[in-house]
């Protein structure tokens, strides 16, 4: 139970639909759902149930992977940076799970475990680093990759692209090369979020869409927009409740700093939303700033504090009332737009909801 005045709707429906217009885009691919993170904030478990007819789930620890398995889901689960010592094959193991290899200690570490038969060798990702330059093996280490997992039966080789969503030029050149260096006879896999939607000779065996099952990738020109494919839904619908109204006086100042003084009489809206909830605190520095109110957008005014935001509701006057639900990002105001106020992304803004605001 939370008494905290501030939500996180989460729309299942919207998860449902962002899958199936993924599964459109990419007909032919299979679909690792990106995860990671609690669901990108949005909560693990409850983003895998909505996803359940996803082909696999891909996150980002074994912490993640083990949680999905005790819930009883049966898919593959991917572990996106792939074990982080020795010890934790035994984990992949015992869970049945698949782990990205990408570089030598990891292929050392497989000499020494001890597989029970061929069968129950888990499904190794073997990453290539085509010019993300994060992970990944490098194209001369290719070769002697190649010879090291000769006789390994699961396979599935995997690269990422940098600038699937801005330079399609330097994107294109990645793909090419992926395709090159990896072998023929596995399955393969590049296409995130992005490359889904803009380069669909990307999709292969696998895709591994992310940020676009939560409504929150930019809507990028496709060549393969039809009347079939319908915009990305927006998935978490973050809210704060007014707590108090108070109305200021020209002259009066507004919160720490007195960054704020109002020209001529206005009625304010106290929200509890804050820093302390993830909603970030530069986004009051931008001067298109808004919350959203029955299709009215109100201004942010004076900074934003730990536990507290505050809006100016003066065109809101007669309908606005203590009590009453404000929108700080979802269906009427995009996250995208408010990651933009505050110079970040969208990622960064879902993932940094704080445990104290309770999903709905």
């Amino acid at each position: 139970m939370s008494f905290r005045p501030i939500r996180a709707r989460i729309d299942l429906a919207a998860l449902k639909h962002n899958l199936k217009q993924v599964r459109r885009l990419a007909p032919k691919s299979r679909v690792m759902a990106v995860i990671k993170a609690n669901g990108y904030g949005h909560g693990l478990l409850t983003v895998a149930k909505a996803l359940n007819q996803a082909d696999g789930f891909a996150v980002a620890s074994l912490d993640e992977a083990i949680q999905l398995r005790q819930a009883g889901f049966l898919h593959p689960i991917l572990l996106l940076e792939g074990v982080f010592s020795e010890s934790e094959w035994q984990w992949v193991l015992q869970h049945r799970l698949d782990a990205v290899v990408h570089h030598r200690e990891q292929l050392e570490s497989l000499k020494n475990l001890k597989i029970p038969s061929p069968a129950q060798s888990p499904t190794l990702w073997v990453k290539v680093d085509t010019g993300m330059h994060r992970l990944g093996f490098l194209p001369s280490e290719v070769p002697e990759v190649k010879k090291a997992l000769k006789d390994w039966p699961n396979q599935i080789w995997m690269s990422h692209f940098a600038t699937a969503d801005e330079n399609l030029d330097f994107a294109k050149q990645q793909l090419e090369q992926f395709l090159f260096l990896s072998t023929e006879k596995h399955p393969k896999s590049i296409a995130n979020s992005a490359a889904i939607q803009s380069i669909p000779e990307s999709h292969l065996d696998w895709v591994r869409p992310g940020i676009m099952l939560y409504g929150a990738a930019e809507d990028i020109q496709s060549t393969q927009r039809t009347q079939d494919i319908s915009p990305f839904k927006p998935v978490m619908h973050l809210e704060a409740q007014v707590i108090a109204l108070k109305q200021l006086q020209a002259g009066d100042c507004v919160g720490y700093g007195c960054s704020y003084v109002a020209n001529s009489p206005v009625l304010m809206a106290v929200l509890a939303a804050g820093y302390g909830d993830g909603y970030l605190r530069q986004i009051a520095n931008h001067p298109d700033a808004r919350v959203a109110f029955q299709h009215y957008r109100l201004p942010i005014i004076g900074r934003i504090s730990m536990d507290m935001m505050t809006v100016d509701a003066t065109a809101v006057a007669i309908q606005i009332q203590v009590g009453d639900w404000v929108q700080l990002w979802g269906d009427q105001i995009s996250v995208q737009e408010v990651a933009g106020w505050a110079q970040t992304i969208p990622y960064e803004l879902l993932c940094g909801i704080t445990q104290r605001v309770p999903r709905k």
